[in-house]
């Protein structure tokens, strides 16, 4: 687990400002690598390769996705806190390939959600959380906190102002059934990815989801799967 540097000032925003040689001087303390490794087929989706310390990851559309995003880096030893998620579990996260010794799940913070994120932002490694009920200034700061302790921060379920990077999760794919028989084997789906700064351009890129590789035989959903749209505190099997 990533160790805290020394406190400090909380969300207020009150204090004196680090300057960027500073913020970067203190990164460079951090054990661990500056890009967390992410699953093959994701990697592709940022401009730096993976998830970059610091940065703010948005994910719209799919829990497995979030889920699947953090399981590499948690498979490399790093530290991950979920947030405000309360049917996403321990069983789905192992399904999809997190450490769940390095997992620390808060389903209910109540109302002090912001307040316990920027606690997590001190010492996780990478914090997802639910959007629900965080404003702009609060999403700003605690944005700002990420950056300066060098962990990522991946808000679910909605739009982030100042977000680095967001990704989507298109309809997908399942293949496995045959005519009248079979069983579903894999999901593969097409996420879509946009940004500022470096990743400005849009791009887009396939994804098994869930299961092994897909057939050849891929069956598209005449509708979209019901969690897909659902709120964060729902979507825990999409």
């Amino acid at each position: 687990m990533t160790s805290p540097a020394a406190r400090e000032p909380g969300l207020s925003g009150k204090g004196p400002r680090k300057s960027h040689a500073e913020l970067e001087a203190a990164l460079a303390q951090k054990t661990g690598p500056r890009v967390l490794p992410v699953r093959e087929g994701l990697a592709e989706l940022f401009p730096w390769g993976g998830l970059r310390r610091g940065g703010t990851v948005a994910v719209r559309g799919s829990a497995a996705l979030l889920l699947s995003l953090l399981a590499e880096a948690s498979a490399h030893g790093s530290w991950v806190a979920v947030v405000g998620l309360p049917d996403l579990g321990i069983v789905a996260a192992a399904e999809l390939g997190i450490a769940v010794d390095r997992l620390a799940l808060v389903p209910r913070p109540g109302v002090d959600l912001p307040a316990v994120v920027a606690a997590l932002l001190d010492g996780f490694d990478l914090v997802a959380m639910s959007v629900d009920r965080v404003g702009d200034a609060h999403a700003r700061r605690l944005s700002a906190r990420a950056r300066n302790r060098g962990a990522v921060l991946l808000p679910f379920g909605g739009s982030w102002p100042g977000a680095d990077i967001e990704l989507t999760c298109a309809r997908g794919r399942w293949s496995g059934l045959g005519v009248g028989h079979g069983h579903l084997s894999a999901r593969q789906v097409d996420v879509l990815a946009r940004g500022r700064g470096a990743a400005a351009r849009p791009s887009r890129a396939p994804f098994t989801l869930q299961g092994g590789s897909p057939h050849a035989a891929l069956t598209a959903l005449p509708f979209e799967h019901k969690f897909e749209q659902a709120s964060p505190s729902r979507s825990h099997l999409s």
